[in-house]
This record gives structure tokens, sequence and C-alpha cells, in this order.
């Protein structure tokens, strides 16, 4: 199974504050906010959407083809992608320009604050959907606003169904937009932030937006998720991670989860549950490309969560 992935590549430097950012912060007192929070954690990782949900499409046994714009700091995650046979066809270097980079701190609930350079990203408008890629499927995640707009038209324009998964990019759209990509796309994945968000801005309920589509995925983290589609919602429940060490990433190892089951044909029911059980096993590692397993190892864990034999 192939999947074309407009998004981004990027940096993420995470940053672990080990108290409560609400100590800390005086409710009363924000128009005036003047904090730094000690930070004995730190680390550098590979991340960014489009790389994210390529790893994990790897694991699952699926090509992952990332439609991305970097800058001339790539180089040692260039090498990471090619080592794991990750397609980089499509992942142009821009020599005048930083690779995006985020800047996360995580405090002991889990909550974060993030500081985002886009950087080459913001030319992503640079790369085309490539049209040779009959029975794939494809998804519009969190990348410059011009790339998101075109790889949208594109992916229509080439026959290539595909997700639209605006993550922290949909408040770079108006309403008129927002509706458009519902529109285009096949299918529609939001957290539960996002789709009041969506609502908000589009004037359609959960319900208006997935008569539009073939189905709507609203991730309601460990409540689980629902599957709006064909007039009914499914609930998903939330495979259980063995540890909460990370949450960096989750939602792009869920969306490859999506993906895989979706280019494979899966039903509903069994496509959430991989989606799931993809997003809890990478919680429990740090970063966003470091968990591994193997499909034996994955078919076991599916049938502990769920009951029920993976179609893997």
């Amino acid at each position: 199974m192939t999947a074309v992935i407009s998004g981004s590549m990027a940096f993420d430097t995470i940053m672990v504050f080990n108290d409560r950012f609400a100590n800390h912060i005086l409710p009363d007192q924000v128009h005036i906010l003047n904090v730094a929070f000690l930070v004995p954690e730190m680390r550098r990782e590979f991340g960014g959407t489009a790389g994210n949900i390529a790893y994990n499409l790897r694991l699952l046994g699926s090509e992952g083809v990332p439609l991305s714009t970097v800058g001339s700091d790539f180089e040692k995650y260039m090498e990471w992608l090619n080592s794991h046979g990750i397609n980089t066809a499509y992942v142009k270097t821009l020599n005048d320009q930083y690779t995006a980079q985020a800047f996360i701190t995580t405090d002991l609930d889990d909550n974060q604050i993030t500081a985002f350079h886009p950087g080459a990203m913001g030319e992503g408008h640079q790369i085309n959907v490539p049209t040779d890629y009959s029975g794939a499927v494809g998804i519009v995640a969190p990348n410059g606003r011009d790339a998101m707009l075109q790889h949208a038209e594109q992916f229509v324009a080439a026959g290539i169904p595909f997700i639209f998964d605006p993550g922290q990019g949909l408040p770079m759209f108006d309403g008129d937009e927002l509706t458009k990509f519902v529109d285009q796309a096949t299918w529609v994945a939001v957290n539960d932030y996002e789709s009041r968000l969506m609502q908000e801005r589009t004037g359609l309920s959960l319900e208006q937006i997935a008569e539009r589509v073939k189905a709507l995925v609203v991730t309601r983290g460990a409540e689980g998720s629902w599957i709006f589609t064909g007039g009914e919602r499914l609930e998903i429940p939330a495979a259980k991670p063995e540890a909460v060490t990370d949450p960096t990433g989750c939602g792009d190892a869920f969306r490859a989860g999506l993906l895989h089951g979706l280019g494979e044909g899966w039903d509903w029911q069994q496509t959430g549950q991989l989606a799931s059980l993809m997003g809890s096993i990478k919680v429990a590692t740090a970063g966003t490309q470091n968990h591994k397993f193997s499909l034996d190892d994955l078919r076991k864990r599916y049938e502990a969560a769920f009951g029920s034999n993976a179609p893997l």
C-alpha cells in the first residue's frame, strides 16, 4: 500500500519541565506574562507530519511518499529516511532556508508549549502531487498554507482519495476554505479541539461535515475516537499504552494507522482500532520516530487490546 503525504519535515527539540505549568502561571497576570522554565531534560528528534507518518507506515509494511520542502541543515535527517527505506524523491532541499523547527516543552500533566519556525516548510507548494501513483491514498496534513491548498486540488485532479487532516494548520484557514477542503477530501480527521474549531468556522455540525465525506474521524485522547460514517457514529476505544512517556507524534502514528487500513480496504472498526493501537505504541516511547515493533508483535498487541485478530 502506498500513501502520498503532503506534510512537513521538521526537527523537534523536546524539553521536559518536571513540574506543572499551572503552578507557575498566574491567571490574573497573563497580560504581563514573563516566565522561564528550567528543563533539565532535552533532546533533538526527527519529526514533522510527513516524516512521522511515513516512518509509521514503514513499520506497518506500507510505503509513505512525503511531499516536503526542507532546508540546508537536513542532511542527517535525509540519511535517516534513506536508511529506513523511505521514498525521498519528493523531498526538496532549499539551501537558503532552515528546515522547519519545533521547540516543545512538556510538563508533568502532558501539557505542551510549542514555538514553531516554519522555515522551508513555507515553500511546500514548490512540490507537486505526483500523478503516477494509481491506487494510492493521500493525506493533506499540516504543511505550508499554499501547499495544503494546492495539494488538495492536485489530489482531486490526480484521482487520489485523501484525508484532510488540518491539525495545527487549521487556524490558517477561514470557514469557506475549510468547507472547500472538506468537499474536496474523501475523509476528514481532526482531534476534539480541532473539531470544535472547524464547526465554529464552517458553521457545520459534525454530522453535516460527515455527510460531505465518506468518513469523519474525531480523536478524543484517552477516551478513544469517533468515526462518523454511513449515518452512524462508531466509538473506537483507546488502546491502553504500556507507559505514557511522550505524546508528541501520537496523532501522526494514528493517521498512519488510518492510511494503512484505508489502503488495505479494511472496514472502519478494524481501521480505527489499528490507528488507536499505533497511537498507544508511540506514546510509550520518547520521540516521534524511535518506537519499533514487528508485525507479529503488532498482531498480538491488537488481539490483546481489542479481543479480535488483526487483518495484518
